[in-house]
Formats: structure tokens, C-alpha cells, sequence
């Protein structure tokens, strides 16, 4: 009996341990932490972003979706200097995206002229893959991290010259490197292997947290 007591208090103990983690991890979204959402269920994508490009950007069931085109892009209307990216999204095997950040040119999106965090679990050059920067810091080579087939979530932050990837909390690259100081962000949809579609891209939630 009294081990069963014991247990049922763990139990307990361990549901409340849960609840106060998922109260905290709301907590630190809120406005008042200084984070502002430009993604959550399908809300912000009109007031916070332009688009580039021919992909197919709509809201399905929460979620901001293009699974069709040669290519676009969502770009901020909003520029960003040093900043902590939280970023929520699903994606296919075949899916070619990204987050680009610090863009020198928010109407000619290029990995030379801004920082490209890949989504892209086989890129040709499996070195700039998921959770690369590409042209810039590569990731293990055979790929180690990949995002095909389930929800992800991408945290970035830029401090000055230095940046640190994680994907699903985990340090995929880091890089000291000072080339663009500022700019807009966008988010990707990109074609496939030798301009075959890609694989959809869905984002659920994007946040920002600027330093």
C-alpha cells in the first residue's frame, strides 16, 4: 500500500514538473520577454512578410504551406541586426528550404548575400545539407542531421559576428563570421534535385527575439 502511495506521488510530482516546463516554454514567447511572433497557426504571414518569387504560399489548416513553383520566398518587411530565430516546421526528404538571414537584398535572395540556414536532406553537396550554412559552415559528411518527415524546430541565434544552429536542440554548426551585419529574414521554398518540385514545406510557428 505504502509503495503505492510512494508512486502515485511521483506521478504526480512528474505531471506537475511537465506543466510548470510547458507554462515556462510559453512564458518565454510572450511579448513582455521581449520575443514577437511573425508565424503562429497561419496568423502574421500578410502583416509580416512580402513575397518573392512563384511559390504557392497559403494558410492550410494553421499552417503557412507551398509545395508548388520554380521557387519563392517569404521575406520580413522587418530587418534584424543581432536576434535570438525560433522557427516550427514539417518537411519531406525531397524538401529544398531554408532560413536566410541578414539579407543584403530582399528582392534577389542568394546564398551569397545573406546567411542561409539549409533545409535540404539531399542537397547534392550533402555538406552545406540540413542544418548547414551553406558557403559558409558545413555540416558531417555522411549526413547526420535530417528533417524529412516530421515537425522540426530551428533555433538560430546571431550575435555580432558569431552564430550558433540547433536543430531540434541540437548544435549542427557554428560560425564566426562578419560579412552581412543586417537585414531581413525570409523563409524558403525551393525546387528539387535537377529542377525537379521539391517536397512541401509547412512552418507552424516563427518567433523573434531581437538583442
Amino acid at each position: 500500500m505504502q509503495r503505492r502511495l510512494v508512486l502515485a506521488q511521483i506521478a504526480r510530482i512528474g505531471q506537475i514538473t511537465l506543466f510548470a516546463a510547458a507554462l515556462a516554454g510559453c512564458a518565454a514567447l510572450t511579448p513582455d520577454s521581449g520575443w514577437v511572433s511573425l508565424l503562429d497557426g497561419g496568423k502574421g504571414l500578410a502583416e509580416n512578410f512580402d513575397r518573392v518569387g512563384d511559390a504557392n504560399w497559403r494558410t492550410v489548416d494553421g499552417l503557412v504551406v507551398a509545395d508548388k513553383g520554380k521557387g519563392g520566398f517569404l521575406v520580413s518587411k522587418a530587418s534584424y541586426k543581432d536576434f535570438l530565430l525560433r522557427a516550427e516546421f514539417w518537411a519531406e526528404t525531397d524538401t529544398n528550404s531554408g532560413l536566410f538571414l541578414r539579407l543584403s537584398d530582399p528582392l534577389k535572395i542568394t546564398a551569397d548575400n545573406s546567411y542561409e540556414v539549409n533545409i535540404w536532406d539531399i542537397r547534392p553537396d550533402p555538406k552545406y545539407g540540413t542544418g548547414g550554412i551553406v558557403g559558409f559552415a558545413a555540416v558531417p559528411v555522411p549526413v547526420v542531421h535530417k528533417a524529412g518527415g516530421r515537425w522540426n524546430s530551428y533555433e538560430i541565434e546571431a550575435r555580432g559576428a558569431q552564430l550558433t544552429v540547433r536543430l531540434n536542440g541540437v548544435v549542427t554548426t557554428t560560425l564566426q563570421n562578419d560579412k552581412f551585419a543586417s537585414g531581413p529574414l525570409a523563409l524558403q521554398y525551393g525546387a528539387g534535385v535537377q529542377g525537379a518540385t521539391g517536397g512541401p514545406i509547412k512552418w507552424r510557428k516563427v518567433a523573434i527575439k531581437p538583442l
